[in-house]
């Protein structure tokens, strides 16, 4: 029994052939903003590369960029091939096309569908890249004079200040790792050499952070320097003096702005799945329809309907047809082979 079955007349028929024309046309539409949001996703993360560890991060946008592409030439065909099948004359030369571009329409709204998932399981992955390209670069941030690194100070200053974000993971990753380049140190410093010799790896660490970690929204100057040594200033405990400078990781910043990003791609991306599914199944239903009307005969009514089975059924088939591809196969091999017996 067949699934969703409606009586089209001739009329009808040609109604929907012109409808699904102008949807075609949208839907080309829809692959320049697929192309547009897969290139504006690989600009973002292009601007960020140097605290990004991994690339494979960009697949989302090549999907994206990739998927289009595609939809553009695939609903441009689309198009055209409805146009004409307003037209029972026309509509001969497509007759054995149509149903292959039915299915290979379908694995592509399947694509898009995958895309949508990409969009939302990136997370993890984003957030491990964002974690160990962020501490790399943060180390190379005292290395202003090496070829290769000397941009790296920048783009973290850059970064936070842009972003009001500070660290990786917070402003104590600075207490870590020796951010002030030793061409700025003053070896005759007793201070400074007691540092250097305290630390088993000779690194001068020091309880402060980059001015670009400086909260501006702060009510008193910027205190970036001895953050944990209240004697040292003023009026100040380090403990509520908050809004110093930024007390959110740069990771958790950056992984926020591209989440958001994300998401967003994500939703049109799913509207224009279904957007794309509803017009496969109005091309089916045309498919059928006129598969139906006798060619020399096109004012009657025909039948029109998504699966010509059961959904069951459907399925079932499918799996017969694959099935017996192989035996068809091994048929031919045996009957190509030359009869032993005959000359006997």
């Amino acid at each position: 029994m067949a699934v969703l079955k409606l009586t089209f007349t001739k009329y009808k028929r040609n109604k929907l052939a012109q409808i699904l024309w102008f949807l075609n046309w949208l839907s080309v539409m829809t692959g320049i903003v697929l192309f547009s949001l897969g290139l504006f996703l690989k600009i973002e993360i292009k601007k960020r590369i140097e605290v990004l560890a991994k690339g494979e991060i960009s697949s989302t946008s090549n999907m994206l960029i990739s998927v289009g592409l595609i939809a553009c030439v695939i609903n441009f065909l689309g198009g055209k091939i409805c146009y004409d099948c307003s037209d029972v004359h026309k509509y001969r030369r497509w007759r054995l096309v149509l149903l292959p571009y039915i299915a290979f329409a379908f694995c592509f709204t399947f694509c898009l569908l995958v895309g949508v998932f990409m969009c939302y399981t990136t997370r993890k992955e984003l957030e491990e890249s964002l974690y160990l390209g962020l501490r790399e670069a943060i180390k190379f941030y005292k290395d202003t004079d090496i070829p290769g690194r000397c941009f790296l100070k920048k783009t973290i200053d850059m970064l936070q200040m842009h972003f009001q974000c500070c660290g990786n993971n917070s402003f104590r990753d600075w207490f870590e790792i020796q951010w002030i380049s030793a061409r700025y140190l003053n070896m005759a410093s007793r201070e400074v050499m007691d540092r250097l010799k305290n630390n088993i790896d000779g690194k001068f660490l020091v309880d402060g952070v980059p001015f670009s970690c400086c909260n501006p929204n702060s009510p008193r100057p910027c205190i970036q320097h001895q953050l944990t040594n209240n004697t040292a200033h003023y009026n100040y405990d380090f403990l509520t003096e908050e809004l110093n400078v930024w007390m959110r990781g740069c990771r958790e910043a950056l992984l926020d702005y591209y989440t958001h990003i994300m998401r967003f791609i994500g939703l049109v991306v799913l509207n224009i799945w279904l957007f794309e599914l509803c017009v496969l199944t109005g091309v089916r239903y045309l498919q059928t329809s006129l598969k139906n009307v006798p060619l020399d005969k096109p004012e009657l009514d025909s039948d029109g309907w998504l699966l010509e089975n059961s959904f069951v059924e459907t399925v079932k088939y499918n799996l017969n047809f694959i099935k017996n591809l192989g035996k068809v196969d091994k048929v031919s091999t045996v009957s190509e082979l030359p009869n032993l017996n005959k000359d006997i």
